[in-house]
């Protein structure tokens, strides 16, 4: 039966047998090593998305599911876009200037009403506050694995920029996700 075209992938079989040499396929059905940074980018990637998922699962606030939701599922955006060899701006791609500004728009609207730091953030907080931040951290760490991917082959620059904004706004959620429950930051206190 052929797929609708509303499907963006159709998965009958799970396991393939295809990696079990170490190689896998790219967004264009290129086979690379599966360490191939693009792989290991969006391996990170999808590492991230597992771990937004653990948070909306494990109660994050319901006014912040709606922007975890959304950004899941820009991640796969950006992971596809990770996935493919990029070859200039007139190319096809999933990740655009439009998700990065939904992000800025995210980070602006609850940064607003937190105040202002005069320290660094410890994670903690509540359990949701500190998933956020492990997620956070994950997020940074794909935007390096983005930026060696893009510098040994060339990747869609707004992916790295994606990834460098998402981490801003899961800082920002996880001091709003402590502010929401009425728990104090805990806070850096140098020496102490």
């Amino acid at each position: 039966m052929p797929r609708d075209p509303t499907e963006p992938v159709r998965l009958n079989r799970i396991y393939t047998r295809g990696g079990d040499a170490g190689q896998t396929s790219l967004g264009d059905g290129k086979r690379v090593s599966k360490l191939d940074p693009r792989i290991v980018a969006f391996g990170t990637v999808d590492e991230l998305n597992s771990t937004l998922g653990a948070c909306i699962a494990g109660g994050a606030p319901e006014s912040m599911r709606e922007t975890l939701e959304r950004v899941q599922n820009d991640l796969f955006d950006v992971g596809a876009d990770l996935s493919r060899p990029w070859s200039g701006p007139d190319e096809w791609l999933r990740t655009t200037q439009a998700q990065v500004d939904a992000l800025e728009a995210d980070c602006d609207r609850y940064n607003e009403p937190l105040p202002e730091l005069k320290s660094f953030v410890l994670p903690g907080g509540t359990a949701t506050a500190a998933q956020l931040h492990v997620a956070r951290t994950i997020a940074r760490r794909a935007e390096l694995r983005a930026l060696e991917a893009d510098e040994a082959v060339g990747v869609n620059p707004l992916a790295r920029v994606y990834l460098n904004r998402v981490s801003d706004l899961l800082f920002i959620l996880a001091r709003a996700a402590n502010a929401e429950a009425g728990v104090a930051e805990p806070l850096w206190r140098p020496g102490g």
